[in-house]
């Protein structure tokens, strides 16, 4: 089982037309850089990015102990970095969570690079693709098997494009309790 997280930056076809193509990639590499940064800190792996997007995931050899509560851990760092960010252009972004079965390899002879698919993948980006701004949206198997550790919204049914109807939530933060 891996934990697979897709974060997405909200608006971002419009600030990149109002901003000269160096400074979107300015802007692009500062925030990929900060999320580097907390992949490495929580012992996570970045897998890549996708345009404005980024994939990353825990749970791969060697350390794939507690990958589901570090990956949670990282993601709510990130908000935090988010909301305190002293940039002229505020970043928000949708970020979803999912754990389960999940392939990883290398493909390709050209530019190959280490990928992950499967059912897993394809879910955490629609989790991703239908949250909200700031929010972190996960589905029941997340919730729990985190609850004890973090603290959790309902968010209710959501219609999940190739999956139908279902139950998700939104992680808020983590428990007093755990943050000893």
């Amino acid at each position: 089982s891996l934990s697979l997280i897709f974060a997405d930056i909200v608006g971002f076809t419009k600030l990149a037309g109002e901003l000269p193509p160096e400074r979107v990639i300015d802007v692009l590499d500062d925030l990929f850089r900060q999320l580097d940064e907390l992949v490495d800190a929580y012992g996570l792996e970045k897998i890549k990015t996708i345009g404005d997007a980024y994939m990353a995931v825990g749970g791969l050899p060697p350390d794939g102990h507690d990958h589901l509560a570090r990956a949670a851990s990282m993601v709510l760092d990130l908000n935090d970095i988010l909301h305190t960010r002293r940039d002229e252009h505020p970043i928000r972004m949708r970020i979803g969570r999912l754990a389960g079965p999940a392939v990883a390899g290398v493909s390709g002879a050209k530019k190959f690079i280490y990928d992950v698919w499967g059912d897993t993948v394809n879910t955490a980006s629609r989790l991703e693709a239908f949250s909200e701004p700031d929010c972190i949206q996960v589905t029941d198997r997340v919730q729990e098997r985190l609850a004890d550790r973090f603290e959790f919204e309902p968010r209710g049914i959501v219609e999940l494009k190739g999956l139908g109807p279902t139950n998700t939530w939104f992680l808020r933060g983590r428990k007093e309790s755990a943050q000893a």
